[in-house]
Protein backbone atom coordinates (compact mmCIF):
# COMPACT_ATOMS: atom_id res chain seq x y z
CA UNK A 1 0.00 0.00 0.00
CA UNK A 2 1.55 3.55 -0.37
CA UNK A 3 -0.22 6.72 1.35
CA UNK A 4 0.01 9.76 -0.45
CA UNK A 5 -0.71 13.12 1.29
CA UNK A 6 -1.94 16.43 -0.42
CA UNK A 7 -1.89 19.43 0.68
CA UNK A 8 -2.14 22.81 -0.44
CA UNK A 9 0.92 25.64 0.07
CA UNK A 10 4.46 25.32 1.42
CA UNK A 11 5.36 24.47 5.01
CA UNK A 12 7.16 27.73 5.28
CA UNK A 13 8.28 27.19 9.13
CA UNK A 14 11.25 25.05 8.94
CA UNK A 15 10.83 23.62 12.56
CA UNK A 16 7.23 22.09 11.59
CA UNK A 17 9.05 21.22 7.87
CA UNK A 18 12.08 19.13 10.01
CA UNK A 19 8.79 17.78 11.81
CA UNK A 20 7.60 16.33 8.89
CA UNK A 21 10.28 15.28 7.22
CA UNK A 22 11.40 13.16 10.34
CA UNK A 23 7.99 11.73 10.36
CA UNK A 24 8.15 10.91 7.00
CA UNK A 25 11.58 9.36 7.08
CA UNK A 26 9.87 7.26 10.25
CA UNK A 27 7.35 6.38 8.47
CA UNK A 28 8.85 5.18 5.43
CA UNK A 29 10.21 2.52 7.36
CA UNK A 30 6.63 0.58 7.07
CA UNK A 31 4.86 1.70 4.12
CA UNK A 32 5.61 4.13 0.88
CA UNK A 33 4.53 7.49 1.52
CA UNK A 34 5.10 10.49 -1.26
CA UNK A 35 3.77 14.18 -0.34
CA UNK A 36 1.99 16.22 -3.36
CA UNK A 37 2.37 19.60 -2.90
CA UNK A 38 0.14 22.02 -4.34
CA UNK A 39 0.24 25.89 -4.99
CA UNK A 40 -1.45 28.11 -3.40
CA UNK A 41 -4.68 29.42 -4.62
CA UNK A 42 -4.75 33.08 -5.45
CA UNK A 43 -8.28 33.84 -5.32
CA UNK A 44 -10.41 33.16 -2.17
CA UNK A 45 -13.66 33.64 -3.42
CA UNK A 46 -15.72 30.44 -4.42
CA UNK A 47 -14.07 30.26 -7.93
CA UNK A 48 -10.41 30.07 -6.08
CA UNK A 49 -12.16 27.43 -3.78
CA UNK A 50 -13.35 25.29 -6.97
CA UNK A 51 -10.16 25.49 -9.23
CA UNK A 52 -8.32 24.43 -5.71
CA UNK A 53 -10.91 21.70 -5.29
CA UNK A 54 -10.36 20.27 -9.05
CA UNK A 55 -6.71 20.79 -8.71
CA UNK A 56 -7.05 18.29 -5.79
CA UNK A 57 -9.08 15.84 -7.31
CA UNK A 58 -7.26 15.60 -10.32
CA UNK A 59 -4.09 14.50 -8.36
CA UNK A 60 -6.28 11.45 -7.10
CA UNK A 61 -5.63 8.46 -8.33
CA UNK A 62 -8.36 5.64 -9.74
CA UNK A 63 -9.23 3.21 -7.05
CA UNK A 64 -7.58 5.55 -4.09
CA UNK A 65 -9.23 6.05 -1.20
CA UNK A 66 -9.80 9.47 -0.15
CA UNK A 67 -9.20 10.44 3.19
CA UNK A 68 -10.40 13.90 3.62
CA UNK A 69 -8.90 16.00 7.03
CA UNK A 70 -11.94 17.90 7.95
CA UNK A 71 -13.10 19.74 11.18
CA UNK A 72 -16.62 18.46 10.90
CA UNK A 73 -14.86 14.95 9.92
CA UNK A 74 -15.21 11.78 12.64
CA UNK A 75 -12.47 12.03 15.44
CA UNK A 76 -10.57 8.83 15.39
CA UNK A 77 -8.44 7.52 18.42
CA UNK A 78 -4.83 6.46 17.29
CA UNK A 79 -6.50 2.58 17.95
CA UNK A 80 -9.17 3.38 15.83
CA UNK A 81 -6.48 5.00 12.78
CA UNK A 82 -4.34 2.24 13.66
CA UNK A 83 -7.34 -0.38 12.94
CA UNK A 84 -8.12 1.40 9.89
CA UNK A 85 -4.89 1.42 8.34
CA UNK A 86 -4.27 -2.04 8.98
CA UNK A 87 -8.36 -2.61 7.11
CA UNK A 88 -6.71 -0.78 4.39
CA UNK A 89 -3.79 -2.56 4.19
CA UNK A 90 -5.69 -6.48 4.72
CA UNK A 91 -8.61 -5.78 1.80
CA UNK A 92 -5.70 -4.86 -0.80
CA UNK A 93 -6.46 -1.11 -1.23
CA UNK A 94 -3.13 0.36 -3.50
CA UNK A 95 -3.03 3.78 -2.18
CA UNK A 96 -4.82 5.86 0.27
CA UNK A 97 -4.65 9.60 -0.14
CA UNK A 98 -4.81 12.42 2.61
CA UNK A 99 -6.15 15.42 1.53
CA UNK A 100 -5.68 18.54 3.61
CA UNK A 101 -7.47 21.57 2.13
CA UNK A 102 -5.93 25.01 1.95
CA UNK A 103 -7.52 27.89 4.43
CA UNK A 104 -10.85 28.24 2.32
CA UNK A 105 -11.87 24.91 2.38
CA UNK A 106 -12.61 22.47 -0.32
CA UNK A 107 -16.04 22.43 -2.38
CA UNK A 108 -18.87 20.63 -0.77
CA UNK A 109 -19.00 18.28 -3.86
CA UNK A 110 -15.74 16.95 -2.66
CA UNK A 111 -16.81 16.13 0.61
CA UNK A 112 -19.35 14.22 -0.24
CA UNK A 113 -17.35 12.35 -2.37
CA UNK A 114 -14.60 11.77 0.25
CA UNK A 115 -14.78 8.41 1.35
CA UNK A 116 -13.71 9.48 4.78
CA UNK A 117 -13.62 12.50 6.32
CA UNK A 118 -11.52 12.54 9.93
CA UNK A 119 -10.91 15.27 11.87
CA UNK A 120 -7.73 15.50 13.87
CA UNK A 121 -9.04 17.40 16.76
CA UNK A 122 -12.08 19.84 17.74
CA UNK A 123 -9.00 22.29 18.21
CA UNK A 124 -8.53 24.48 15.97
CA UNK A 125 -4.85 23.98 14.21
CA UNK A 126 -2.93 25.87 11.33
CA UNK A 127 -2.67 23.61 7.78
CA UNK A 128 0.92 23.32 8.91
CA UNK A 129 0.46 22.02 12.46
CA UNK A 130 -2.17 19.56 11.26
CA UNK A 131 0.61 18.49 8.74
CA UNK A 132 2.94 17.71 11.24
CA UNK A 133 -0.01 16.02 13.69
CA UNK A 134 -1.09 13.96 10.57
CA UNK A 135 2.36 12.60 10.22
CA UNK A 136 2.73 11.93 13.83
CA UNK A 137 -0.40 9.75 14.01
CA UNK A 138 0.35 8.09 10.30
CA UNK A 139 3.62 6.90 12.11
CA UNK A 140 2.04 5.93 15.63
CA UNK A 141 -0.62 3.66 13.77
CA UNK A 142 1.97 1.87 12.65
CA UNK A 143 4.25 1.52 15.65
CA UNK A 144 0.64 0.23 16.71
CA UNK A 145 0.22 -2.08 14.24
CA UNK A 146 3.57 -3.50 14.73
CA UNK A 147 3.74 -3.57 18.35
CA UNK A 148 6.63 -1.09 18.55
CA UNK A 149 6.91 1.01 22.44
CA UNK A 150 6.26 4.18 20.24
CA UNK A 151 2.70 4.21 20.83
CA UNK A 152 3.22 3.65 24.70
Amino acid sequence: MRLRIIWTGKTRDARLRALIDDYAERLGHFVRCEVTELREPGRTDKTGIDKETKRISDRLRPGSVTVLLDPDGTEWTSQQLAAQVQGWEGSGIKEVAFVIGGPNGLADDFKTRADKRWSLSRLTLTHEMARVLLFEQLYRAYTIIHGLPYQK
